[in-house]
């Protein structure tokens, strides 16, 4: 490894400001290809599984959106062992890459009528690696951000994981909604579907370029040069003994993942399915919403590095148990613009006291040397046990004529990250560094 005396780190605000960018960007364009499967999934559905009922067309598509969850765990251990040995840049760069390359493997998938079920494995495999990138994206870019940010404004910073997450799929519902302004939807279901994915994929090769621009961290090339030859990094060894804390991150995922596809990805299959509403009309509810979600993150982190991470993490479990019924249920009969409007920025507005912050609150958890790999790999496995399966849930429940008893699912994943969050410690004046520790004070991560 190179020495870390010679890697430029963002130990600097120049650097901070342009690690903020830099990772944001790089973010955005990885989220964007992860979630513009589920915003197309109703017109690329039949090319792949035949059938004349579009609830089983959609269980299928999101079958094979969950497999790709399944990977994540996968990916969040290879990349966040990859972002604890060598760097979050290194990783970061690997991550973008695989994204690209899938993207692609997705705008050629030839269909049923020309290959048969092959598509469908195409389809699949494509997923599969997404899920690898993405799996080790969240954990090296919310580490990345945590630490690459001032002690007293990390939850500003880390904020800015959801802001990018949230535009990348603004991104693909701008895209979509372009589509369907200007292609028929037959011609959305026959080849117009592409398009997204083949910009996607010349989007990531913009960002590998970018990413590999970054600079290191200082706590990583802190822990490089201190403890390199004493300490293994980014070991299951190393993470087996903060056990508790990859419990912790388990346990305050639960509740805010299931909540965060509930409300994002599967809206608007909702509005359109049960609520009865055109697609083009679902689709501008939930660009309109999720653009007022981005916005509000910086502002919920900048509250959180004043008050505590805590305070928000229980207004959302406590929001997201008492109130997924009654908001779900409304908007089942929302079936015009305003009123799904305001019910889905009441929903997104409790989501925003999980999602501002938890970026940081995983990261401040755990020590440098297995920081990436602590918020990685417990970080997927909830995500692919409950995120992953959100909506295929929904869609199960649904299909077996008891839809509402989604809603006491989410409600009940609230619950016990609501627990969680009531018994756990404020990590907010966690250092994460020797450079960033007062004179006298203790370095958990060392």
């Amino acid at each position: 490894m190179t020495p870390p005396t010679a890697v430029p780190s963002t130990d600097s605000p120049g650097s901070r400001r342009l690690a903020l960018v830099g990772g944001s960007l790089g973010n955005l364009v990885e989220w964007y290809d992860w979630f513009v499967y589920a915003s197309f999934a109703i017109y690329f559905a039949d090319s792949f599984f035949p059938g004349d009922n579009p609830t089983t067309q959609l269980l299928n598509t999101a079958g094979i959106f969950a497999v790709g969850f399944l990977m994540r765990p996968v990916g969040g251990w290879i990349l966040g062992r990859a972002a604890d040995r060598h760097g979050r840049k290194s990783a970061l760069t690997l991550t973008v890459t695989m994204m690209s390359v899938a993207a692609l493997l997705i705008a050629v998938a030839p269909t049923y009528g020309q290959v048969g079920y092959f598509g469908a494995l195409v389809l699949l495999l494509a997923r599969l690696l997404q899920g690898l990138s993405i799996g080790g994206e969240y954990a090296a870019s919310a580490t990345y951000l945590t630490e690459a940010s001032a002690r007293n404004r990390r939850g500003l910073g880390s904020s800015f994981q959801y802001v990018s997450m949230t535009c990348g799929q603004l991104l693909g519902l701008a895209i979509l909604i372009a589509l369907q302004h200007t292609l028929t939807d037959e011609q959305l279901k026959s080849w117009g579907w592409r398009l997204p994915f083949v910009i996607g994929a010349v989007f990531a090769l913009v960002v590998f370029w970018l990413r590999r621009r970054l600079t290191e961290t200082a706590a990583f090339t802190e822990e490089a040069a201190g403890q390199s030859a004493q300490t293994a990094r980014g070991t299951l060894t190393a993470l087996w003994e903060h056990r508790r804390e990859a419990g912790l991150v388990m346990a305050l995922t639960l509740g805010g993942t299931v909540a965060y596809y509930t409300y994002t990805t599967y809206l608007t299959k909702y509005l359109i399915g049960s609520a009865g509403m055109a697609k083009s009309t679902a689709t501008l509810v939930s660009f309109t919403a999720l653009t007022v979600f981005a916005l509000l993150q910086p502002l919920a982190g900048a509250l959180s590095d004043r008050i505590g991470r805590r305070p928000l993490l229980i207004t959302f479990a406590v929001g997201c148990t008492v109130g997924t019924y009654p908001i779900m249920t409304a908007l089942g009969s929302a079936s015009s613009f305003w009123p799904a409007l305001g019910l889905s920025l009441l929903a997104l507005v409790i989501v925003t006291g999980y999602t501002s912050i938890n970026a940081a609150v995983k990261a401040e958890l755990f020590p440098t040397r297995v920081r990436a790999l602590g918020v990685a790999l417990p970080y997927a496995v909830a995500n692919a046990l409950f995120g992953g399966t959100a909506e295929y849930v929904a869609l199960w429940f649904k299909d077996a004529g008891h839809e509402r008893l989604f809603f006491w699912y989410v409600s009940g994943c609230a619950l016990i990250s609501l627990v969680t969050y009531v018994l756990m410690p404020d990590t907010r004046d966690a250092a994460l560094s020797r450079a960033e520790a007062q004179p006298g004070e203790k370095v958990p991560a060392l």
